[in-house]
């Protein structure tokens, strides 16, 4: 019976992402007509949470929430030994992804400077590898 209504639990998840994402936009501040990307969303803040920081922070939750939803209409995910020979799961190959996305970012931004576009791209050709082969 488990796992009968994922596509209920899936759109649930993809309408709060939707539902925050546009508050989100909402509250990005305009600035002589514009919106302000990356101006702070809370003038005075003990942070600076610009748009790219919590847009980050809310695809990361989204993330979380369809490996949840991907548990709930496949339960176990079989543990599996893959190209680094030692066992791994889901979350495994989601947390490796996202500390190599992290390095692979850090990196682009070190070596070749603040556009990461292509760093971006190049984080999820790591994350697709890391779900085929680790």
């Amino acid at each position: 019976m488990r796992g009968r209504h994922w596509q209920t639990a899936l759109a649930l998840v993809v309408l709060v992402f939707l539902l925050a994402a546009g508050l989100l936009v909402s509250i990005v501040p305009i600035k002589d007509g514009a919106r302000d990307w990356f101006a702070p969303l809370v003038a005075g803040g003990w942070m600076a949470w610009t748009f790219p920081t919590a847009a980050f922070f809310l695809t990361i939750f989204a993330l979380l929430s369809l490996m949840a939803v991907w548990e709930y209409a496949s339960p176990g995910g079989n543990p599996r030994i893959g190209l680094l020979r030692f066992e791994t799961t889901r979350g495994d190959r989601l947390f490796i992804s996202l500390l190599g996305s992290a390095f692979i970012h850090l990196a682009w931004l070190g070596l070749v400077g603040a556009s990461l576009w292509w760093a971006l791209a190049l984080s999820v050709v790591y994350a697709i590898g890391v779900f085929r082969y680790v």
